[in-house]
């Protein structure tokens, strides 16, 4: 049996396909920022790909259908966004002028709250703490300024972003039959229904995490208005959005969350912390199992995993899109392996 399969399967053609496979991966792994961009067109656009069906079945075609939905797309977002600027725009300068006074209040707060002993305080660089977040809090601010001041790159950036998410759902079907000649005949079929399983997961990933975000800063906001804190609609949008990544961003938004309130006494610094738990616990427990394992059918543990070596290895942008890896990932080690295991 076993000599059947290396005659099935060892053979000249796919010896070079495999070795021409390892040098592809080798190579974009040197041109890392351009994949990250196809990638994320390629999440875009397989997300949109349900709105593009249902349109072709009104008699649109392909082009006319991926035009009007990445028309529609672009449309709502601006709409959606534009109002927060323009309203967020006085918020952020405002807030961002008095965040040093926050940072000074917090540690007058720390000095002096009977609920932290002397000899804890001995025992915690209270300074140190406050300088870390403060420099964290600063490096994010330096960071939105650098992207301020290339601008004009991002732009491009995100104009080319777009027209390769449109001839990725224009050209869908031109695309994925140059993708199957690239293997032989007898596996085509197989590398078809690899590569719908991975559109039709990773399509569900921009769903989940907009879902996830969302729940997060709608909780966030309401309960920071309940307590009448200054900038609740800026510092629940900033807890949104750094939810974007896992771990890190909601402990990075709870600190300037809490630096913003430390004025307000401990009653309301504690009701925060409430808050915050009960989005986080109703993010983590509710929301986030619930989608990702409906559109992405991920093991949280895989998520993390991914997370990690995202991070490690691609920065911000592939922690961003960690989830989506992993359910790429999950797809071709399930197909190729594990029922070839099996």
């Amino acid at each position: 049996m076993l000599d059947n399969l290396f005659q099935k399967y060892l053979t000249a053609k796919n010896i070079i396909f495999f070795v021409i496979l390892v040098l592809f991966l080798n190579f974009i792994s040197k041109i890392q920022d351009i994949v990250i961009m196809f990638f994320a067109s390629f999440v875009i656009a397989c997300s949109l790909e349900p709105v593009v069906k249902k349109l072709i079945s009104k008699n649109f075609t392909r082009t006319t259908a991926s035009a009007i939905t990445l028309g529609g797309m672009i449309l709502f977002v601006c709409a959606f966004f534009l109002p927060i600027i323009l309203i967020g725009g006085n918020e952020i300068k405002n807030f961002a002028i008095a965040f040093p006074q926050y940072i000074d209040s917090l540690k007058d707060f720390l000095y002096t709250s009977p609920l932290i002993s002397k000899s804890n305080l001995a025992q915690i660089d209270i300074g140190g703490v406050i300088s870390s977040a403060s420099n964290i809090t600063s490096n994010i601010i330096d960071e939105t300024i650098n992207i301020g001041k290339n601008i004009g790159s991002a732009f491009v950036y995100l104009i080319v972003s777009i027209i390769i998410t449109y001839y990725f759902m224009a050209d869908r079907d031109t695309i994925q039959k140059t993708y199957l000649r690239f293997f032989p005949s007898q596996m085509r079929d197989r590398a078809k229904d690899i590569i719908s399983s991975i559109s039709q997961k990773v399509g569900g990933y921009v769903i989940a995490q907009i879902t996830t975000m969302a729940s997060v800063g709608i909780i966030m906001t309401v309960g920071l208005m309940l307590l009448k804190v200054d900038y609740a609609l800026l510092l629940g949008l900033i807890t949104a959005v750094f939810d974007i990544v896992p771990v890190v961003g909601p402990a990075l938004a709870l600190i300037v969350t809490l630096i913003a309130v430390c004025k307000s006494g401990a009653l309301t610094i504690s009701l925060v912390i409430v808050i915050f738990t009960i989005a986080q616990l109703a993010e983590n427990n509710f929301v986030r199992p619930y989608v990702f394992g409906k559109f992405l059918d991920l093991h949280p543990l895989i998520i993390y995993l991914f997370l990690f070596i995202c991070a490690k290895y691609m920065g911000v942008i592939g922690v961003i899109f960690a989830p989506a890896i992993a359910a790429t990932a999950v797809v071709l080690i399930e197909e190729l392996y594990m029922k070839n295991l099996d």
